[in-house]
């Protein structure tokens, strides 16, 4: 019996109402952003850590194999999983919001306790999007350098700079920006809104999606931000993620606040 009155609950679930933000709503968003890591940095430089070193050893791999390019491509996919990495950093938030003070006893317990609040399924669509990523940018190459490939691009960087290389670069950044405002809307909201409330992972993305296309020149602006931000955080030997990442996150509760209506 009780199993039937959840479902039929959801089923009857209201879908979240959505706001309509400015552009000074991001620039709140984002100096609230670096008003909570100030206030609690230490979150932020233990999420990015692991996050930063990942990223030397990755580098490090293609650099002794030969393939340093392909840090090329990893630097591209590193904001499509950002939504997923910072997202204990949504609770910080949501605590200092609240005038609480964050532990990592309050923090991790709410993570824990959401863990079958859809979280896994939406990680699962993060990861088969870097997934896709990667197999669309090795599909590229081949098919603008074909037998050329053969050359060694770590130690002939000149061939970028050929008409075939400058139009393969062309055509992989619209690609990879086509695939990551896809996954940046679907996901910009769907994480902080499955953190703060109880529902499927569908209407989170639809949710997600609906905040979008409602404030579209404010969220391509943030999803600008977000990729340029990021890629040049990670420039220093992913140093700057330090800061940058932490920065983002908060940024995102507060502006998932701003788009969408209280429960």
């Amino acid at each position: 019996m009780n199993r039937e009155n959840t479902v039929g609950t959801n089923a009857t679930q209201k879908m979240p109402s959505i706001r309509q933000v400015a552009t000074a709503d991001l620039m709140a968003a984002i100096a609230a952003g670096w008003r909570d890591f100030r206030r609690a940095p230490v979150f932020g430089l233990a999420v990015t850590a692991p996050f930063v070193l990942g990223g030397l050893l990755i580098w490090l791999q293609f650099l002794f194999g030969g393939q340093s390019w392909l840090i090329l491509v990893v630097a591209c996919g590193f904001p499509l999983v950002g939504p997923f990495v910072v997202v204990g950093l949504y609770e910080v938030s949501h605590e200092l919001q609240q005038g609480q003070r964050p532990t990592w006893a309050g923090v991790l317990g709410r993570i824990f306790a959401a863990r079958d609040r859809q979280i896994p399924s939406l990680a699962f669509i993060v990861t088969f999007f870097l997934g896709i990523w990667f197999y669309v940018a090795h599909l590229i190459f081949a098919l603008f350098f074909g037998l050329s490939s053969m050359t060694n691009i770590s130690t002939s960087y000149d061939l970028l700079l050929t008409p075939n290389g400058l139009t393969m670069l062309a055509v992989g950044s619209a690609v990879g920006a086509a695939l990551s405002f896809f996954l940046f809307s679907i996901s910009v909201v769907s994480f902080p809104l499955v953190i703060d409330r109880d529902v499927d992972f569908v209407t989170a993305m639809i949710t997600s999606v609906r905040a979008v296309a409602r404030n579209l020149p404010v969220m391509i602006l943030w999803a600008a931000l977000i990729g340029v931000l990021t890629l040049i955080a990670m420039v220093p030997l992913f140093l700057g993620l330090f800061v940058v990442m932490p920065v983002l996150g908060h940024a995102t509760w507060h502006l998932y606040c701003a788009l969408v209506e209280p429960a």
